[in-house]
């Protein structure tokens, strides 16, 4: 499971022409699921997405987290990210999940963040998402299970 996050003060999805969810300061979450991926890893991506320590404490140093700020939690499905781009100049998506089971295991997150967590927004799965936001920083960081 891939998830490229970025330290937000604002980020919003949008569904033809309607905002399906939005945050304040927080982290927007690009989320990749490959064929290995199974809840196990969910898991131990979710702890990571709200126990990272890259918001600024009051000497300005990446010490507090996402829970240690309050702040939003975006969860966007992202296809793409499980590419290989090691090879050519063409993008393969072999070793991307199956849309059933992406689809599940982007639920579960989602579900699982929502009791771990007071503010969580996502995007749509397999939409035609527009993502927008201000990168607080810019701060961002791929994350790997």
């Amino acid at each position: 499971m891939k998830a490229l996050i970025q330290r937000v003060s604002e980020a919003s999805v949008t569904v033809d022409n309607l905002c399906i969810g939005a945050i304040e300061q927080g982290l927007l979450v690009l989320l990749g699921v490959e064929k290995h991926d199974t809840p196990v890893e969910a898991d131990k991506l979710l702890h990571k997405l709200l126990n990272y320590r890259v918001f600024a404490d009051s000497q300005g140093k990446m010490n507090l987290s996402l829970k240690d700020v309050k702040g939003g939690l975006l969860l966007v499905s992202q296809f793409t990210l499980a590419a290989e781009t090691q090879k050519g100049l063409r993008p393969s998506f072999s070793s991307a999940a199956a849309p059933i089971q992406a689809q599940e295991l982007y639920a579960y997150i989602v579900a699982q963040a929502r009791i771990q967590h007071p503010q969580v927004a996502t995007g749509q799965f397999a939409a035609d998402m527009k993502v927008a936001l201000v990168n607080d920083g810019p701060v961002t960081f791929l994350l790997e299970t």
